[in-house]
Formats: structure tokens, sequence, C-alpha cells
């Protein structure tokens, strides 16, 4: 146990330097950018009271209602992006023989965002990861916990492919760690009350936990090189 904690914190380190080190300027940018887009939307989704339940957005409804944007801003810092779209899950990005991206498919899932604003979203989101897969897989594994294979994959879309994608699958599209209602509850709460220290140890857990996502992911057999997308 005491290893596997040392491991995971390992991890979580390197995201951190990395965050702060070596990682390109315009890639943790565009991710300040994208999280607060992801706050705003999940705001915006909060306020829903007709939308599919949440306990992630009930429970947590009063601090919602209260993130101002200089509390966005800063849980918006957090060195990882706040929502995901199956990443770890290399299945989901490989497109089977036969068919084109943006085909019907019946592989939707219930769609977790049903505001306007979601589809906007989603768009951008696709977008920074297919960029992060194609430039910095690295990066791709530590910001969006996407696994080699997955990156390989979505790396072979075209801009206009991983669009349509988008425009297909914003079923695909949930907070990160929808289920961990206390972790959001601590982010919100340290944003909220702009305490340093506070912010510090809330980031820290989300990448203890991408960490130990990696951990249990399962290994990566490699991408088939006769994918056809």
């Amino acid at each position: 146990m005491l290893l596997q904690c040392e491991r995971e914190g390992g991890i979580a380190e390197e995201g951190a330097t990395l965050a702060a080190g070596w990682l390109r300027a315009g890639v943790l940018d565009s991710l300040l950018e994208l999280n607060e887009l992801c706050l705003a939307l999940l705001v915006e989704q909060a306020a829903v009271r007709s939308g599919p339940p949440s306990g992630l957005l009930q429970q947590l409804g009063e601090l919602w209602r209260g993130l101002d944007a200089a509390a966005r801003h800063r849980a918006a810092t957090c060195p990882y992006l706040l929502l995901d779209a199956g990443f770890a899950d290399p299945l989901r990005w490989q497109a089977p023989p036969g068919r084109q991206v943006g085909d019907a498919s019946s592989d939707h899932y219930t769609c977790y965002f049903t505001v306007p604003a979601a589809a906007e979203v989603a768009r951008l989101v696709f977008i920074y990861a297919w960029h992060l897969a194609r430039s910095q897989a690295v990066a791709a594994r530590l910001l969006l916990g996407m696994p080699a294979t997955s990156a390989a994959l979505i790396g072979h879309y075209t801009l206009r492919q991983i669009q349509a994608l988008a425009e297909s699958h914003p079923d695909w599209l949930r907070p990160r760690w929808p289920a961990r209602v206390q972790v959001w509850r601590e982010l919100l709460l340290a944003a909220s009350g702009g305490e340093s220290p506070v912010l510090e140890r809330a980031r820290l857990r989300g990448l203890t936990l991408l960490a130990a996502e990696a951990r249990l992911a399962p290994a990566a057999g490699g991408c088939p090189s006769d994918v056809r997308f």
C-alpha cells in the first residue's frame, strides 16, 4: 500500500512539475481557458431543474450557484481537464471498419449535459484532446488521463473528422469523477475561499486520482496499423 501511494504521488508530482516546467505555455493557457468554459457549463447545467439527475450537480447546487468569475478562474487552474470524454477507453475511439466518423451509431450514452452550450464545449474538448494526442502524447496522458493507445487512435483522425465526432457524440462529455462529490466539493470550496494552500491540496488530489486511474488501467495493447478512419 505504501509503495502504491508513493507511485501515485510520484506521478502526481510529475504532472505538477510538467505543468510548471517544460510544457509549452500555450497548452496550459488553452487548458485554463477550456477549464473555465467547462466550469461555466457545469454552473449552467446545475441551474436546470428539469435536467438529468446528477448527485454532483444537485448536492453541490449552492456551491455552483456561488461560483463567481474569480472563483471559477481559480478552480480552472487545475493542471488537468475538468471534463472527460472517455479518453481512457481506447475502444471508444476506434472507428469500426467500413464506418465513417459522423455516421449514425447506436453507441450513444445518456447525455449528462442538456444545455445548448454543451455542443461548443464538446467541440473544443475534442479538438484540444486531438491536438495533444498528435503533438504531445505525454501531456495528453498527464492532463487528460489519456493512455498511449487512445492517443494513437485519436491522433489518426483529421481535424474535420474529430469535429464530426464531437458533433455526433456530445453525449460522451462528462465531468471528471462525476461520482466523487467530495472531491468536487473540496475543489469548489477551495476556489471560493481563495486560500492558496487549500486550493493547491485540492489540485494535487486530482492529480493523485489521475495517477491512480493510470495505474489501474489495463496495459496498452498497441494501436492496430490497419485501423481505418
